[in-house]
């Protein structure tokens, strides 16, 4: 019975975590702003006013008084137009993509990073003609630290080696670095503040060839207003500094695992791109 608690005590933290949860809530109001001595506010008073800590100490709870200190709390992030400022001085400041991802991972204008494992940089071959933007990093990629390798990713390879590509002819990436807190959708806010580095990333990499996985990436690389269904299989122009580069917007592996009768369309995309990149 102990081991059964125990496993099901294990899979709800486990849940709680991979769902963004990263505080407890007690039934007693604790203020966080405030510095945590490790006993409650009214004995430490009394301990200070009376000169008797060993005294006060003793009447905090026992669970109060055996837990290790709080680790410190990450600083609160900028302002959101403090951070894009800072996240657009801070891109063109990179001079290559080793660069740009030392910089990011020191970048803590973005409360995205707090919650993540770790930073998703890119994946494949930088030196690559075509390059793919995804949205977000989701669990599989939060921990393998590479973008596209859960379901979506397995079906991204199929549909990449389908025209003749793998991980070693494609560069690819995603708009946020970071994995939101339970998969959720990135806000405006977060998507504004990443947008400069990713820009920045597609600069360096300085492929022939981009292709918007998903209508967050179109909508946020391409400044189209249009769902996904009505921008998918249009090429657009992307100005990435010294030369325009080629854009195609296509439909998310993620999507097309809800909606696999929608592949007819995804295939007549990567068709496109596969004539594109022989011409």
């Amino acid at each position: 019975m102990i081991d059964d608690r125990a496993k099901a005590a294990h899979d709800v933290l486990t849940f709680f975590r991979e769902a963004g949860v990263d505080i407890f809530v007690g039934e007693t109001p604790v203020n966080r702003f405030a510095v945590d001595d490790g006993i409650p506010p009214a004995a430490g008073s009394a301990a200070l006013e009376s000169n008797a800590w060993p005294a006060a100490a003793d009447t905090a709870p026992r669970l109060l008084r055996a837990a290790p200190p709080a680790a410190p709390r990450p600083a609160a992030p900028p302002p959101p137009d403090a951070a894009a400022m800072a996240a657009r001085e801070a891109a063109q400041s990179a001079g290559t993509l080793d660069e740009l991802r030392a910089i990011l991972d020191r970048f803590e204008g973005c409360a995205l990073r707090n919650g993540a494992t770790q930073l998703v940089f890119a994946d494949g071959n930088p030196a690559a003609r075509v390059m793919f933007v995804g949205e977000a990093p989701g669990r599989d990629e939060d921990i393998e630290g590479k973008p596209f390798v859960g379901r979506s990713g397995r079906l991204l390879n199929q549909m990449m080696h389908a025209i003749g590509l793998d991980r070693t002819s494609a560069y690819i990436a995603n708009i946020i670095p970071w994995r939101p807190p339970g998969n959720r959708t990135p806000t405006p806010q977060e998507s504004t503040i990443c947008l400069p580095f990713v820009r920045r990333q597609i600069e360096l990499a300085d492929p022939d060839i981009l292709v918007c996985l998903g209508g967050p990436s179109a909508q946020t690389l391409l400044g189209v207003k249009d769902g996904i269904l009505k921008t998918r299989g249009r090429w657009f122009n992307f100005n990435a500094g010294s030369r325009d580069i080629r854009a195609l917007a296509t439909l998310h592996p993620a999507y097309l695992l809800r909606q696999p009768l929608q592949k007819r369309l995804a295939w007549r995309d990567f068709l496109a791109l596969k004539k594109a990149l022989a011409g």
